[in-house]
């Protein structure tokens, strides 16, 4: 998984992105059933410049906050899905609750988030503004959302073993 990066080695390539004048777009998630709306928000992203990295929580960080049934997929699997997308130039994973910490450091040009966030809950948005990048919201599509379809698929086993054939 090449696209995979340390931070330390993510900040001299963005050093030498920036010096070559090419725009870096950073977005950030768990990514933990990925789906069209995922795959939506990547092409988004990256249509909004050169190079797209994408911040990836680890397993812990997800369960703080998402519960101890999650992630449905772990990191490794992650980020071999991740990496297999045409649209993100590099990944590196994350295990504090935001990415602040790589958002601080890389200074991304523009940050995205799906359409689910406002742009005042942004983490970072102050950051890279503050550095003369811009945050930008991305369309949301309807419907696409990892928590709903892990409900769905729930609801679904419950009713096969409540009613089994």
């Amino acid at each position: 998984m090449r696209k995979v990066v340390e931070l330390e080695r993510l900040r001299e390539i963005r050093e030498d992105l920036k010096r070559a004048g090419r725009k870096v777009v950073f977005t950030n998630g768990c990514f933990d059933l990925l789906h069209g709306g995922h795959v939506h928000l990547f092409k988004f992203a990256k249509s909004q410049g050169d190079v797209l990295i994408v911040a990836v929580n680890d397993d812990a960080s997800i369960q703080r906050f998402k519960g101890p049934e999650r992630p449905i997929f772990p990191l490794a699997e992650r980020l071999e899905i991740l990496s297999a997308l045409d649209s993100i130039d590099y990944l590196i994973p994350f295990s504090e609750d935001t990415p602040i910490r790589l958002i601080e450091t890389l200074l991304p040009d523009v940050l995205v988030k799906g359409g689910d966030w406002q742009p005042e809950e942004v983490v970072g948005k102050p950051e890279v503004e503050a550095a003369g990048g811009r945050v930008i919201i991305a369309p949301f599509l309807k419907g696409h959302s990892s928590s709903r379809i892990i409900r769905n698929i729930r609801a679904s086993v419950a009713a096969q073993t409540d009613h089994p054939s």
